[in-house]
C-alpha cells in the first residue's frame, strides 16, 4: 500500500510541474478561442449580409427584365387601343393595361426598397469590416504570444508528460479514476500530505486515531473535509528524495 501511495503521489508532483507550465500560458489560450469565436460570428455576418445583398441585386434585375417586358406589352396594348371595334375589346385592352401599370408600378417599389436595401447592407459590411480587421490582427498577436510561450516549454513539458505517462500506467484504473475525478473537482491537488496534524489541502484537522492510520499507510485515506487522499509527511518526503524533475 505504501508503493501504490508513493505511486499516486509522484504522479501528483508531476501533475503540479504541468500545471505550473500550463499557468505560464495564462489566460492566452482562452482568450485566442475567445477571439476566434468573435472572429467566425462576425465571418458568418459579413457572409449573411453579402448573400443577402446578392440576392436583393439579382431580385432587382429580375425586376428590371419584368418592368422592360411590360412596358413592351404596355405599349403595344395602348397602340392597340386605335384599332379595336368594340366597347368589349376596349374594355379587355384597358383592363390589360391598367393591370401592367399596375404591376410596373409595384415592381418599380420593390426595387426602390431593394436598392435601399442594397446600401444599408453595404454599408453595414463596411462598419464591421474593421472590426473583423483588427480581432484578426489580435488574434495574430496572441497566437504568437502562445506559440512561443509553448515552443520555450515544449521540451520540459515532453520529458513530464513521458514521466507521468510511465508513472500512470503503474495505477490501477480505479484508483487513477478516483485521483482524476479529485483532480477535477478540486483545483488539480488530489492527493495531499498531513502537515501540523491538518489536512495540507483544506487545512482541516485530522483526528488523532486517523492520523495514525494514515501513517501507517495500510490503506487509502480520504480527507474527511475536502475528499483529498491524504498521505504522512514520511511518504512525501520519500518520494521527493526518490524523482528527480
Amino acid at each position: 500500500m505504501i508503493e501504490k501511495l508513493s505511486v499516486l503521489y509522484e504522479l501528483q508532483l508531476i501533475d503540479n510541474q504541468l500545471d505550473e507550465l500550463e499557468e505560464l500560458r495564462g489566460d492566452l489560450p482562452a482568450a485566442v478561442n475567445d477571439l476566434k469565436q468573435q472572429i467566425d460570428t462576425i465571418k458568418n455576418q459579413v457572409d449573411d449580409k453579402e448573400a443577402e445583398k446578392k440576392s436583393s441585386l439579382s431580385k432587382r434585375k429580375q425586376n428590371d427584365e419584368d418592368v422592360e417586358r411590360l412596358k413592351a406589352s404596355l405599349k403595344k396594348f395602348k397602340t392597340q387601343l386605335y384599332q379595336v371595334r368594340n366597347n368589349k375589346e376596349y374594355d379587355a385592352l384597358t383592363k390589360e393595361i391598367d393591370h401592367s401599370e399596375e404591376q410596373i408600378s409595384k415592381l418599380e417599389s420593390e426595387s426602390a426598397a431593394l436598392e435601399d436595401l442594397g446600401q444599408k447592407l453595404k454599408k453595414e459590411i463596411n462598419e464591421i469590416e474593421p472590426q473583423l480587421a483588427e480581432l484578426t490582427k489580435e488574434l495574430k498577436e496572441k497566437e504568437t504570444e502562445l506559440k512561443q510561450i509553448i515552443k520555450a516549454n515544449e521540451r520540459e513539458e515532453a520529458r513530464l508528460q513521458d514521466k507521468r505517462d510511465k508513472i500512470a500506467a503503474k495505477v490501477k484504473k480505479p484508483d487513477y479514476n478516483t485521483y482524476s475525478r479529485i483532480r477535477k473537482a478540486l483545483g488539480g491537488r488530489a492527493v495531499v500530505t498531513l502537515v501540523r496534524a491538518a489536512c495540507s489541502g483544506c487545512h482541516n484537522v485530522v483526528p488523532p486515531q486517523r492520523q495514525l492510520e494514515i501513517k501507517s499507510g495500510k490503506r487509502l485515506y480520504s480527507c474527511e473535509s475536502c475528499g483529498r487522499i491524504l498521505i504522512s509527511p514520511d511518504v512525501a518526503d520519500e518520494v521527493q528524495k526518490k524523482i528527480q524533475f
